[in-house]
């Protein structure tokens, strides 16, 4: 596990493996959102926070750099990590995070609140870091 005070990222071996394959259990909590998004090479994404929610994203394939900073703390620093397959970054509320997309990558997000893109303010603040 990689911990920077803003975001915790954790490498996620597989539970079981056989002949078949492998399990690999990602996350054990209560979600209410689960998206697939594509990235292509150069993107980014984010460039916000989330006042209430946590936000989980775990890399299928690809690599990318996460941007983030603590809102609660108006002299907090910017903080990087780059990101690998098969890890799982928890974003808590109130931290700006963006993400740099290094190679085409797939991530799946899962966040423990609703995101109707109707009230999209509601749970998402715009802030740029990248």
């Amino acid at each position: 596990m990689i911990t920077i005070p803003n975001e915790k990222a954790i490498k996620i071996d597989p539970a079981f493996t056989d002949e078949r394959g492998a399990i690999s259990n990602i996350l054990e909590e209560d979600i209410c959102h689960v998206a697939i998004i594509t990235s292509k090479k150069g993107s980014i994404r984010a460039n916000h926070y989330h006042p209430k929610q946590i936000q989980y994203v775990y890399l299928v394939s690809g690599k990318y750099e996460t941007v983030s900073k603590d809102m609660k703390d108006d002299n907090a620093k910017e903080e990087t990590l780059v990101v690998e397959p098969g890890t799982l970054v928890i974003t808590p509320p109130m931290i700006a995070h963006a993400m740099r997309f290094l190679e085409d990558s797939v991530i799946l997000n899962l966040t423990t609140g609703h995101r109707d893109s109707k009230n999209f303010e509601e749970h998402t603040v715009k802030h740029k870091l990248i």
